[in-house]
């Protein structure tokens, strides 16, 4: 399909291809649909997420067209005579339907995004280090209009040419910052490539972290899409003061987070806050004097952090408070976690691994699953039935 209409190279995260999420992704959502064809509310959160992607990326109702008739053409390949008439017309039903239902949600989610239904070109007006691996980016509109706000934990798409491939590519960058009418601020973490067995690999790997970090500059351009995202912290609402929040989050998992904290504070909200972080050390961690200065300063505001491995600078209870990898069971259930607080919200974000680690944990002690929000990066795959 790629070679045959190149331009949908343009859309489709080349990573992605080379290492096969992008193809596991789209069997599992066609897998997990046929499934739970009689109780499609299974799938609501995770077809959520696909449609925010998409919508992200200003994927175009035609292009499902496309993508079904080369996955038939491909099951035909693969399944030879056992795809008979029948089972073909079966499965054409199904991925229609799949993607109507995709291809709805879509609209109505354009139709929320203000008027912004394609790419707009940004400048980089600011270019801070952060960490030895952070670095943060605000991008300004260089049509000088104010910028649209968005709910706390959202991301914007971020595109620019990648030279290697001669295509555009774009990802998906948590804002971390409260909204600002002026400019949007993501901080990114510079990635390597890793895990893909393919010589053309480093052409792609972490290409756009690393074209950010190493060739652009402020003054420099890229084009951004609209704020999108389901993990987020619904400000349309009143503040509620007797609902507690914990934000854990793992190296740059922080950033929607982030997002989230910056915006209570700046609302002064007198909602009980617990900052919980872990990362590998204090040189990669990226906020870490930020927070700890509003911790000192905001009696609502606590801070917990993990470091893997502390520097021999480092002070425990000053630069960090536990070594090793993070475990909530060394903190306090009620004061720092406010596990019997039945209000009380958990936003997570960090490595699969991780977020499977810190759920495992809440549900454990009794926290119900729609307190929990998790942040899931990547192809957002709908999870093996």
């Amino acid at each position: 399909m790629l070679a045959e209409i190149p331009d949908l190279n343009n859309i489709f995260n080349q990573t992605n291809q080379l290492n096969g999420h992008q193809a596991a992704a789209l069997a599992g959502s066609l897998y997990a649909y046929a499934a739970h064809i009689d109780d499609l509310g299974v799938l609501s959160p995770a077809l959520e997420r696909i449609s925010q992607k998409h919508v992200s990326l200003y994927v175009q109702p035609e292009q499902y067209d496309i993508v079904g008739s080369y996955l038939l053409q491909a099951m035909k390949k693969v399944l030879g005579d056992a795809l008979t008439p029948d089972i073909h017309g079966a499965w054409a039903v199904a991925y229609q339907q799949l993607a109507n239902l995709m291809i709805d949600r879509e609209a109505r989610l354009l139709e929320e995004a203000t008027g912004w239904r394609d790419w707009r070109e940004f400048r980089i007006i600011q270019k801070i280090r952060e960490s030895s691996e952070i670095t943060s980016f605000h991008l300004a509109p260089l049509d000088g209009k104010p910028l649209p706000s968005y709910l706390p934990g959202q991301y914007i798409s971020v595109r620019t040419s990648v030279p290697d491939i001669h295509y555009l590519q774009a990802r998906q960058y948590s804002l971390s910052d409260a909204p600002n009418p002026d400019y949007y601020r993501i901080s990114i973490k510079r990635e390597q490539a890793r895990g893909i067995n393919d010589s053309k690999a480093k052409a792609h790997a972490g290409s756009i972290s690393n074209i950010l970090h190493n060739e652009k500059d402020v003054g420099d351009s890229v084009e951004v899409s609209h704020p999108a995202g389901d993990f987020f912290l619904d400000t349309r609402q009143q503040d509620s003061s007797d609902v507690p929040i914990v934000l854990i989050s793992a190296g740059v998992g922080l950033t929607p987070d982030l997002s989230i904290f910056n915006t209570l504070i700046a609302k002064d909200s007198k909602r009980k806050i617990s900052w919980v972080h872990a990362s590998r050390s204090s040189r990669v961690q990226a906020f870490g004097d930020y927070i700890k200065k509003i911790a000192k300063t905001h009696d609502n505001v606590q801070s917990h952090v993990f470091i893997k491995g502390p520097g021999e600078n480092d002070v425990e209870g000053v630069d960090y408070h536990f070594t090793g990898r993070m475990s909530l069971n060394k903190l306090d259930a009620d004061h720092d976690l406010f596990i019997h607080d039945p209000k009380a919200v958990y936003y997570v974000c960090g490595p699969e691994n991780f977020m499977a680690d810190m759920v495992r944990y809440l549900e454990g002690q009794g926290v119900e699953d729609e307190r929990i929000k998790m942040e899931i990066f990547g192809t957002g795959e709908i999870p093996k039935p």
